[in-house]
């Protein structure tokens, strides 16, 4: 590999460091922390449950004010710093201390890991050539899914020395990614992360405009169906079925290893079916999966549940991303405000779930949780079914096009 191919591939590491940190360890990190939060005193299980939600809060604000970030910040500066907003975060839980305390560094941790999933991405490949822009898109996202399972092995290996070092060693972790990516952005990304509002998707003519409102409703329906197994799956497992937090942290391992595959499973079928098919099928599984907790606690189809929720979470974004550039075609700038209209919907998504699952949690523990999660599932897969068709829109699919 020549010079410059590496030069054009170290922001792609970059960005792989930001996803890791703000969402594969800022958010996802907390759900095998949660039972030894319970268990060790520091949060009754409802407020634990409402830590989890604050973080999702925070990813939504930040999703909602990573283009305004981008346009009044340098977007190299701003991705450094909410780097370390997310490190500090870490730092800041290490120790017992009020309710009120935990929630505020959850938010920032969610807040940072918002503005670093909508920033972080454009960064990477704004110097990578459009041939290889999907692969390096790809790369990027893999630090989620990395995180995931990342943090489902370091995280019952950390409890052993206690929760504080946990917290520490997590926090440690991110400083090192930190370090890793800080000088990883090139100036020319530091000119093509910022834009607009979503003014020019909803100027989108004809029946386009509803598409695109009934795939932001898709979007974030299911986002929403997947947060039972995001926040409490591994509180469930642990606690729900006494099997102690080891156990529940290897099935966290099982959701982060679908979400490693999930990217390159869905737009592989996207290829074969289109964007549209492969949507919709990723949703009804997604229904299917998810309502396996109720039907089930046997370890084997907890597994499965586990896995095809892990690969559709991560799944869906190439196929959403892929699905607004078929309704939103020839306008790059509508298309990234589209996105950055759909990344708002999903977090959206997100975030009223975590409070209103943590709510029901507190009412009715687990009993409720997948079944509310499951009918989630399904109303996004009536809105999709019950869309209108964009004129024009085939159903071979051009996957490329999203990674121009």
């Amino acid at each position: 590999m020549t010079g410059g191919a590496v030069g054009q591939w170290r922001p792609v590491v970059s960005g792989l460091c930001a996803t890791l940190i703000g969402i594969g360890l800022a958010r996802f990190a907390y759900t095998p922390l949660l039972p030894a939060l319970i268990e060790a005193g520091w949060f009754e299980p409802s407020e634990a449950g409402y830590l989890g939600a604050a973080n999702l809060v925070g990813y939504l604000a930040g999703a909602l004010l990573a283009r305004w970030t981008a346009r009044h910040f340098a977007p190299a500066q701003a991705l450094r710093a909410t780097m370390l907003a997310a490190t500090v975060a870490f730092f800041a839980c290490a120790f017992p201390n009020s309710f009120a305390w935990f929630l505020f560094w959850r938010f920032v941790a969610g807040y940072a890991g918002g503005v670093l999933m909508a920033l972080a991405a454009p960064a990477a490949i704004a110097g990578v050539p459009s041939a290889r822009r999907g692969l390096a898109s790809g790369v990027v996202i893999t630090g989620v899914g990395l995180g995931i399972a990342l943090s489902g092995t370091l995280v019952p290996l950390l409890l052993r020395e206690g929760l504080t070092a946990a917290w520490l060693g997590l926090g440690l972790l991110a400083l090192l990614l930190t370090a890793a990516a800080w000088n990883g952005w090139t100036p020319r990304a530091a000119t093509q992360t910022g834009g607009g509002g979503a003014a020019p998707a909803l100027a989108a003519p004809g029946n386009l405009r509803w598409v695109l409102y009934a795939l932001c409703a898709v979007y974030g329906l299911n986002a929403a169906g997947a947060v039972p197994h995001m926040i409490f799956l591994v509180d469930y497992v642990a606690r729900g079925l006494a099997l102690g937090i080891d156990i529940g942290a290897l099935y966290w391992v099982i959701f982060g290893v679908g979400a490693l595959v999930g990217p390159t499973i869905a737009g592989r079928l996207a290829d074969r079916i289109g964007f549209a098919a492969a949507l919709r099928l990723a949703v009804a599984v997604q229904a299917a999966a998810v309502l396996i907790p109720v039907l089930t606690d046997a370890a084997a189809a907890l597994a499965v549940s586990t896995l095809i929720v892990g690969v559709i979470v991560l799944g869906v974004v190439p196929l959403v991303l892929g699905r607004v550039h078929e309704v939103v075609p020839h306008d790059p700038d509508a298309q990234r405000a589209a996105w950055s209209l759909a990344t708002v919907a999903f977090a959206l998504g997100q975030a009223g779930a975590g409070y209103g699952f943590s709510l029901l949690y507190s009412y009715s523990g687990y009993a409720l949780l997948f079944e509310f999660a499951a009918g989630a599932c399904l109303v996004a897969l009536a809105i999709d079914l019950a869309a209108p068709r964009p004129a024009g829109v085939t159903a071979p699919a051009t996957r490329r096009n999203a990674g121009d």
